[in-house]
């Protein structure tokens, strides 16, 4: 593989088989996981920076 930009170019053909399905299919959840980490941590900074306006505007 040559790294170009965000994405690897694949120069060679490659076989896949049920383990490297496996493998793929895993990777995928653990990124899922991390995804879903990072939207809660922007929700929660929302709703900080939302109270933090709220209190404020009360001043």
């Amino acid at each position: 593989m040559t790294p170009t930009g965000d994405v690897d170019v694949v120069e060679e053909e490659i076989h896949f088989n049920s383990a490297s399905a496996q493998i793929l299919i895993s990777e995928r959840m653990v990124c899922n996981r991390e995804l879903e980490k990072v939207k809660e941590s922007i929700n929660d900074v929302e709703k900080r920076l939302t109270n933090i306006i709220d209190v404020l505007a009360k001043i």
